[in-house]
């Protein structure tokens, strides 16, 4: 049957893409299926294509071009065979204006790319791209003069900077940009076996290269793994975004060229375009296109592979490319992984430095949300921008809640009615007929119930507004209390105060209030009030908000609440055990107030890592006083592992410590003690006992005031009066009581 003059129209686009002739061929054995005179047609209409471009080049390639530098061709570099005027590429050796072309690097669908030699009036190595030689037609050079224009209005350390520009005396435009020595990102992190975190501030990079793009107007259209190069510089891995040879201009003009495609001309690589990209119209595509395929660049990075395959994609033709981009949903990147067959998995598994388990639970969660947002057929629900898909990263990697959610249900019905819109249609009609039967008996009771439901809706909102506005007036008043030192008022306006949410003022508040408490020994009081302020701080620093985890870990111990002790620590643990914190050390110092079983021990090891690293820090900086407190929690540290040696030598390390600090001297002395007391070394444990003791008799009201860093916090005297008691063998405080 004879294909209609569009399917013609379409099947000659796409092979005439194709430059090489055994792919041609194939590509035709595939699509005219056996139809003699259709392939005949088509085949007439490539060899005209060809004869015209050849007739044209070889037209061009005889003018002179007087207002263009002029290019001469070094006589050893020219001869050989190939080399002649015509051969479609320049050849090694030539001297374009001030550059001699050095090294052929590469070529692309229109372009060659040279490593050439700068020789005035700096000498420097440089790349120079050309058009290919019989290719100038309007299409191409316009989109040759888009990329030249796109580069040269980007300033960027992650993009490739343009230096120069020209064109050949045969009229032939060119450009000059850095020389990017460098591997394909994909390369680069396989080859040095990057983990996914540093896969993932690479990737984080790249994207800020592309916001600045999409800030100047320019799209890249053609992102993927090779026109992102990685080397080394000072040590240090330095991405750059190459090749901006099919970026489109959102805003500016770009050139006086008209930049079209042709109809049905697919431009872009298959496996890294966005499914608006796959629909061929130009004039439909923004930003968001390039999200969807660095989201392609992040599934590979994680993943190994692209959510599609682009040699099936390829062979399966255009309108089966079109129709997968569109409409099929690729696996998420766990699931990819855990489809793979054992051998496979446990080698993208090694390049990542872990093992297949983990992987693939490092994956599960937020990397999926994050990498099929990005990977959205519906453009608009997709990141909006480049930065805001390199923010959520980040937001992962701090271990902060990510925007990336699951589909919602009524998403996921939505895409499936869209996909099956002929079942749906034929059971909607059936449906409509069902209900048009109940319709007329059922719909006044429908409307009054909605109208009811409404009501008692509107009457809770109103409730719930009431309350939060209550809520938010008492903590006013609260805090307007602290600052005139009525504390008891305070507290008593407080204890009608349920927050549902973190506060700033709050936290504030109910900080003051259980201090307040503290220093009067109430300390069920306080370990109530401080309780309650670990849940609403969520906005503090880590610097307000660790500190707050010291204030109630000693009310905890003193109220003789032990349980209440021990959920305490893990809630402890499990906010800041699991990413960086520059005060590991308070965290590390306030879990183990109290032994510790061996499951906290174990989540604790990252933390004391990160403390033994903070310690190093500050005694390079020459700051001893922090440099002591990170000591001791290392002896307090070391001494609940079972290692009294490695916890006596932390101690003595915090005693020597240039910068005096009374409470932590006495924790270190208390810290020594109890592990020469393991050691059997009773003598020297009774020794440092009593020098303990004399720092803690020397300050009796200390902990009826707030204290400083020097003279100590109440909350620094509590931990060694807490640690001193069980170093003694006295019984906790309550149990005195």
């Amino acid at each position: 049957m004879r294909a209609n003059a569009k399917g013609e129209a379409e099947l000659f686009d796409a092979a005439s893409q194709l430059s090489n002739p055994d792919e041609r061929r194939a590509f035709l054995d595939r699509a005219c299926a056996g139809d003699a005179s259709l392939r005949k047609r088509i085949e007439g209409l490539l060899s005209a294509q060809d004869e015209a471009e050849r007739f044209f080049s070889e037209t061009r390639a005889a003018l002179s071009f007087p207002d263009t530098p002029a290019l001469t061709v070094d006589p050893a570099a020219a001869a050989g065979p190939g080399k002649d005027r015509f051969s479609g590429e320049e050849p090694v050796g030539t001297r374009i204006g001030r550059y001699r072309l050095t090294q052929k690097l590469g070529e692309g669908g229109c372009g060659i790319v040279y490593q050439a030699e700068q020789e005035t009036p700096v000498r420097r190595n440089v790349a120079l791209k050309i058009i290919k030689l019989g290719m100038e037609t309007k299409s191409v050079i316009a989109r040759f003069e888009a990329e030249r224009q796109a580069l040269a209005m980007m300033d960027h350390p992650h993009i490739a900077r343009v230096f120069d520009a020209g064109a050949t005396d045969r009229g032939s435009p060119y450009f000059v940009m850095e020389l990017v020595r460098g591997v394909k990102i994909t390369d680069y992190c396989n080859q040095h076996g990057l983990g996914i975190g540093e896969r993932l501030d690479l990737f984080i990079q790249v994207c800020h290269a592309i916001q600045h793009a999409h800030q100047k107007g320019i799209i890249h259209g053609d992102i993927k793994p090779s026109n992102i190069l990685v080397s080394l510089q000072d040590g240090a891995a330095l991405p750059k975004v190459i090749d901006f040879g099919i970026s489109k201009a959102t805003e500016a003009r770009l050139t006086d060229k008209a930049l079209f495609t042709a109809y049905a001309q697919l431009i872009g690589t298959p496996a890294y375009m966005s499914p608006e990209q796959a629909e061929m119209s130009s004039r439909d595509i923004d930003t968001r296109s390039d999200i969807y395929s660095l989201g392609v660049v992040l599934y590979e990075l994680l993943a190994g592979s692209t959510p599609f395959d682009g040699k099936k994609l390829l062979e399966a033709g255009i309108d089966e490319l079109r129709q997968t981009l569109r409409e099929k949903e690729p696996p998420r990147p766990s699931a990819r992984l855990t489809s793979l067959p054992a051998p496979d998995l446990a080698a993208i598994a090694r390049q990542r430095r872990c093992d297949p388990p983990h992987l693939i639970g490092v994956l599960q969660g937020d990397l999926d949300w994050i990498v099929m947002k990005a990977l959205e057929k519906d453009r608009a629900r997709r990141y909006e921008t480049s930065n805001g898909f390199a923010m959520d990263v980040q937001r992962h990697l701090n271990n902060e809640p990510v925007v990336a959610r699951p589909p919602s249900r009524v998403y996921r019905l939505r895409k499936l009615v869209r996909r099956n819109r002929v079942v749906f249609a034929a059971g909607g009609a059936v449906a409509a007929a069902l209900v048009a039967g109940t319709w007329t008996s059922t719909w006044l009771f429908l409307r009054e119930r909605e109208a009811r439901q409404r009501a008692v809706a509107a009457e809770q909102q109103q409730a719930r507004l009431r309350n939060e506005a209550e809520q938010r007036q008492k903590i006013t008043q609260a805090a307007l209390l602290v600052t005139q030192e009525r504390f008891a008022d305070a507290d008593a306006l407080l204890q009608s105060v349920a927050l549902g949410s973190p506060t700033v003022e709050g936290a504030a508040v109910f900080r003051a209030v259980g201090e307040w408490h503290a220093f009067h020994g109430r300390w069920m009081e306080a370990a109530d009030r401080l309780g309650t302020l670990l849940e609403i701080d969520q906005l503090d620093g880590t610097d307000s908000s660790t500190l707050d985890y010291l204030r109630c870990g000693p009310a905890l111990i003193q109220s003789g609440k032990v349980g209440a002790y021990r959920s305490f620590s893990e809630r402890a643990v499990t906010r800041y055990a699991n990413g960086p914190c520059p005060y590991a050390d308070r965290i590390l110092k306030i879990v183990l107030l109290r032994p510790a079983e061996s499951a906290l021990l174990d989540a604790l090891s990252p933390v004391a890592d990160a403390t033994a690293a903070s310690l190093a820090q500050a005694e390079a900086a020459g700051d001893g006083f922090q440099a002591g407190w990170r000591a001791v929690s290392l002896a307090l540290w070391e001494y609940r592992r079972g290692h009294y040696k490695e916890a006596i030598s932390w101690a003595d390390r915090c005693i020597a410590c240039a910068d005096s600090n009374a409470p932590r001297t006495a924790t270190a002395r208390i810290a020594l003690a109890l592990a020469q007391q393991r050691l059997g070394a009773r003598g020297q444990a009774e020794r440092e006992l009593s020098a303990a003791r004399e720092l803690l008799e020397s300050k009796p009201d200390v902990l009826h005031s707030l204290g400083n860093p020097i003279q100590g916090f109440w909350f620094d005297w509590a931990f060694a009066q807490i640690l001193f008691r069980e170093a003694a063998g006295a019984p906790p405080a309550a149990a005195r009581e």
